[in-house]
């Protein structure tokens, strides 16, 4: 069952869902309907968590581990989804690492660790999930970008290169399947509080005008709506919720 009478049946498949930002994501589609793959590298009472998250609010799901780095790992993912619940016509790239450090220390393994996380892995689960979404001429494809991305943060030359690219990624695909029915947008969240930001200093919270941070339940429900019928004519778009920290 997909997320309201018309919409063709499918599933959403959210990277990264065993907490923060993903586990909400996650929530939110499965309120909506839609039965989550919900992915996991590591802290599988997590993603059981989740799961009943999901489940509270009406929906179903299945919990997956994989590394997203992993390409056989990725289209194991998925096939473990469609087979219990169809195409994967909702993907959430989620999944994400940091590693900070100055330029001038930043090691090779840290920079690729998180490209290949953060970036590369989007694009290989993308190209993926459109071959069926292709199919049934209708796709939500939603990456999780930073406000990083395009806003200088020193010590996170590998983040924002990460992220900056994801959204440039996102408007390019978007571009090339617009007509077959298939959505691809960015969401660019500023400081929210999770695990990843729990180590940040305070400077960043000062910079930010709402004078708060943010909750994952907020970046959400901006997923949600991607995700919807009521987004049909929104794509290749990066919308920042980040408390006006891009101002």
């Amino acid at each position: 069952m997909g997320a309201s009478a018309g919409t063709p049946q499918g599933a959403a498949l959210v990277t990264g869902a065993s907490g923060g930002i993903g586990a909400a994501v996650a929530a939110a589609l499965g309120g909506d309907h839609w039965p989550v793959g919900v992915c996991y590298r590591t802290h599988p009472e997590r993603a059981q968590e989740t799961l009943e998250a999901i489940e509270r609010a009406g929906g179903s799901g299945i919990a997956i581990k994989v590394d997203v780095r992993d390409r056989a790992q990725l289209e194991g993912a998925f096939l473990a989804l469609e087979e219990r619940y169809g195409r994967v016509l909702v993907l959430v790239n989620n999944a994400g690492i940091r590693a900070d450090d100055l330029a001038l220390s930043l090691s090779d393994h840290d920079w690729s660790e998180v490209i290949d996380t953060n970036l590369s892995a989007a694009f290989a689960a993308s190209r993926r999930a459109l071959r069926g979404m292709l199919r049934a001429r209708f796709g939500r494809i939603i990456n999780i970008a930073s406000v990083v991305g395009p806003r200088a943060n020193a010590g996170q030359a590998n983040y924002a290169a990460a992220k900056a690219g994801l959204i440039a990624m996102t408007r390019c695909i978007a571009v090339e399947v617009a007509r077959r029915g298939i959505t691809v947008n960015a969401i660019a969240p500023g400081l929210i509080e999770t695990e990843m930001t729990a180590d940040l200093d305070g400077s960043l919270l000062a910079a930010v005008p709402a004078r708060r941070a943010g909750r994952p339940e907020e970046v959400a429900e901006c997923a949600r709506f991607l995700a919807s019928p009521g987004a049909s004519y929104i794509t290749g778009t990066a919308l920042f919720v980040d408390g006006g920290l891009s101002a």
